[in-house]
């Protein structure tokens, strides 16, 4: 549900905070009071154009915030919402905010994540239906009315089987694809995935071997030098006349002279022949390390060669040895699948000749059982609009479904919710053709239309919020209380906004709130404020006619009477 809504400089809104209530939320107030300035503002947080020249005069911006309640979304948001990089939802809040400027920037941001406007639109579809003069009505897309007609007779297993069967079929049509090519390409592709299977094959790969390897050549590689600086360090501690060692045994016999003179530097003896001792340990070193130096040419040509394959492969076919290794197994395959075509074709046109049966076999299930729907909903939806005023309309769903030579001509084509294409259609008059909704001209009527169909799918539409604007066009008497009444049933399951000029539509509201201009500093600003019982009844009796006492005790008997 949409929990708050906040609007800044938008049109005559300064700074206007809206905090929402479950069931239904009416908007009431004189004409030009700024209450469809609401729907705008939700508007705009749904993805819709931005109108700059709303921007509230002497401002350089607008900003919109809407919070929702996302418990019992049942559309995939969270993973939508990870798969746009957005952040997640903190304790089930979700938070769109749409800031535009004068200047011409427009910003949108999902949890404080910036957003495209695709994101915040498909959001909208999920979250919102607007239903009036700003429409936002996913109830005028074929795609969802049928969604809707599956929805109404609970045939989503149905349906979800016939898109599992038609997935299966575009796997094994692009499998086909890959292996119908001309006898030229064939033999090139043959001829490289041999060479790409062999190259990889014959290199005898491990996947952990390119850095031990690396590092045997830059010994090898270096051992001439190594060798050199070994040696000579080997020369300069023990083996020539003036290595460090035969200096050593020149202090030492010193220091023994000295000690025969002085016992107390028996100290300086005893430091000497660790020194020596250490030195004679370096020197034992110095040479196992040199004679472990192989200057051996032909190991480290054998080095050298086996880098620059491993350096070829992997420029070639991947990063890493495991990808290389990855690729040449994944050439395999696709060698075998070359080389056994004829055998391939005919075991996937097999499949694809069973399968394409199993999809009409579906598909004509899933329609046959659509079909029996049809009178349950044309009755339904006739009797809710029989309630708002529409006595002799009627209202048809218009199912098309192919034949099987159309099947066959559009297989590739197929949709994933089945063969049929649907179209909701009304007629409000007796003597006129039903034609579709989106054909209907007066918002007023698509609106109870729509009022209609909701209260009718209620318990199966998945949208939490329904907004409606201007439904009580042109209704009055019985028909606004049954219009009240129907906002009242859908209140159970969805949360409603709806903007009325009608007492006996606004009186069963949950919660009711009125607009008013205000003028303050020389400036004319909207304002929205959720009324008080007593509020309610200046308000309900200024709806009726006046503040005269028949009508306040008129407008109190109404509220009395919603439960």
């Amino acid at each position: 549900m949409l929990t708050s809504l906040r609007i800044k400089n938008l049109a005559l809104v300064a700074d206007l905070a809206l905090e929402l209530h479950p069931g239904c939320n009416v908007i009431t107030g004189e004409t030009g009071a700024g209450k469809s300035m609401l729907i705008g503002a939700l508007n705009l947080v749904l993805g819709e154009r931005a109108d700059r020249t709303l921007i509230r005069a002497e401002t350089d911006s607008c900003s919109v915030e809407a919070v929702f309640d996302t418990r019992g979304i049942k559309a995939p948001l969270k993973s939508f919402l990870e798969e746009n990089g957005l952040e997640p939802c903190e304790e089930h809040q979700l938070l769109i905010k749409r800031v535009f400027t004068a200047a011409g920037a427009n910003r949108q941001f999902v949890n404080g994540s910036p957003a495209t406007l695709s994101t915040l639109a498909t959001l909208g579809e999920w979250l919102v239906d607007i239903h009036g003069p700003h429409e936002h009505q996913s109830l005028l897309h074929p795609a969802q009315q049928l969604a809707i007609l599956d929805a109404f007779g609970k045939l989503e297993s149905e349906r979800a089987h016939f898109g599992e069967l038609l997935a299966r079929r575009g796997a094994l049509e692009r499998e086909k694809a890959a292996l119908i090519v001309d006898e030229k390409t064939y033999a090139q592709q043959l001829d490289l995935l041999r060479h790409q299977v062999r190259e990889i094959r014959d290199a005898a790969l491990q996947a952990d071997e390119g850095e031990r390897v690396e590092q045997d050549y830059r010994r090898a590689s270096n051992a001439a030098r190594l060798l050199q600086l070994g040696q000579a360090a080997l020369d300069l501690v023990a083996e020539n006349e003036a290595s460090v060692l035969t200096q050593a045994g020149i202090v030492g016999r010193t220091l023994q002279e000295l000690r025969k003179v002085d016992p107390g530097a028996e100290e300086l003896v005893a430091t000497h022949e660790q020194a020596v001792a250490l030195l004679s340990e370096l020197r034992s070193g110095l040479s196992h390390y040199v004679d472990r130096l192989d200057l051996d040419p032909e190991q480290l040509q054998q080095l050298e060669t086996r880098l620059n394959l491993i350096q070829t492969l992997k420029r070639k076919y991947g990063a890493t040895l495991a990808d290389v290794i990855a690729f040449g197994a994944e050439a395999g395959h696709r060698l075998h699948q070359l080389e056994q075509r004829d055998a391939e074709l005919a075991r996937l046109n097999a499949d694809l000749k069973r399968l394409t049966e199993e999809i009409w076999t579906a598909g004509q299930a899933l329609s046959a059982k659509r079909r029996k729907l049809l009178p349950q909903l044309n009755k339904a939806a006739g009797r809710e609009l029989a309630d708002l005023g529409f006595k002799q309309s009627r209202f048809e769903v218009a199912l098309t479904t192919p034949d099987r030579a159309a099947f066959d001509a559009q297989a590739g084509a197929l949709s994933a919710s089945g063969l049929d294409t649907v179209e909701f259609q009304f007629a409000p008059n007796p003597g006129e053709p039903a034609r579709p909704l989106r054909a209907i001209a007066s918002s007023g009527e698509l609106a109870r239309v729509m009022l209609a169909l909701k209260t009718v799918l209620a318990a199966v539409d998945q949208v939490p919020v329904l907004v409606f604007d201007e439904v009580d066009a042109n209704v009055g008497g019985e028909t606004a209380l049954a219009v009240g009444e129907k906002m009242r049933q859908i209140a159970r399951n969805r949360q409603v906004l709806c903007i009325t000029h009608l007492p006996q539509v606004a009186a069963p509201a949950t919660a009711h709130f009125v607009a008013t201009k205000q003028v303050k500093g020389g400036r004319t600003t909207s304002e929205v404020n959720l009324l008080t019982r007593e509020e309610r009844i200046t308000e309900l009796a200024r709806m009726l006619g006046g503040q005269t006492e028949a009508a306040r005790l008129h407008a109190a008997s109404m509220l009395d009477k919603k439960s």
